[in-house]
């Protein structure tokens, strides 16, 4: 298999609906969020989903697959601000290594409240975050699992805080590929991944398939699963996530250029 055959997908369970089955023709290369960056561009894979911050960095080389992403309309219940008290207090916040979305959109959001903690990068593990810091910044499941194991420590998600500030809907992540990788292999993997979430919505009993492989490989309720995916964190964004995009691109990182679309061939 070269690179034109392989995926790249986030090694957290957000993406789960778009490569449960995907297999296949493809390989995945799972990878935290930013690594995905790199991997992209290293022509590692064809595709990922990669943090929209770092999109508005690399967008020179990088195009935009549409209708995908990682989407969230209110609490996102995966990026989260944890706290030993609260944010207006809170005089140095530990960040993660492995997101610069997330990073990006709490330097925004606090300085939208006037507040300049010292924000002090580590490895994403909760109990020594909060050891050493008044905050810690967690995205992904491990998010998702500090705020099961201590609900009581979750200070703010930053999905709802955006969507509270600006009234759009936030975009964590979005699929790009390189601009001079193969048209027909983009919109081969772009026609199979919307294919997977559209079986994921619309098939009960592939949803369902979905929800009990991403509660037990996480060992969480499905209810909770069920819940994440129905109300939290969404694969398909529409115009009105088009405006958030744009407004994040624009107003956070500080993009000046319109974003490249890739434009499929043909589409399912």
């Amino acid at each position: 298999m070269t690179w034109k055959s392989v995926l790249g997908r986030v090694s957290f369970i957000n993406c789960d609906p778009v490569f449960h089955s995907i297999e296949g023709d493809w390989r995945l290369l799972s990878a935290p969020p930013s690594w995905l960056t790199g991997h992209l561009l290293r022509r590692d894979c064809l595709t990922a989903p990669i943090p929209t911050a770092d999109y508005a960095k690399n967008s020179d080389e990088l195009c935009l697959l549409p209708d995908i992403a990682i989407v969230s309309k209110g609490d996102v219940g995966s990026v989260l601000l944890f706290g030993n008290r609260e944010v207006e207090a809170m005089r140095d916040i530990a960040i993660p290594t492995d997101s610069s979305t997330s990073i990006k959109l709490l330097k925004w959001i606090l300085g939208k409240r006037g507040l300049d903690p010292r924000l002090i990068e580590m490895g994403p593990e909760i109990n020594t975050m909060l050891r050493k810091c008044d905050g810690a910044l967690l995205i992904g499941d491990r998010a998702l699992d500090a705020a099961l194991e201590g609900p009581d420590t979750v200070k703010l998600d930053l999905g709802k805080e955006w969507v509270r500030i600006t009234g759009f809907p936030m975009v964590f992540g979005v699929f790009a590929a390189r601009k001079d990788s193969p048209s027909e292999m983009i919109t081969k993997a772009y026609n199979d991944m919307l294919f997977q979430y559209r079986s994921f919505i619309n098939d009960e009993a592939v949803r369902n398939q979905v929800i009990m492989a991403s509660s037990k490989k996480l060992h969480y309720p499905e209810s909770r699963v069920e819940r994440y995916f129905a109300d939290e964190v969404s694969n398909l964004f529409g115009e009105d996530g088009i405006e958030g995009l744009g407004y994040f691109l624009t107003e956070v990182c500080g993009m000046t250029e319109r974003p490249t679309w890739f434009q499929p061939i043909h589409s399912v």
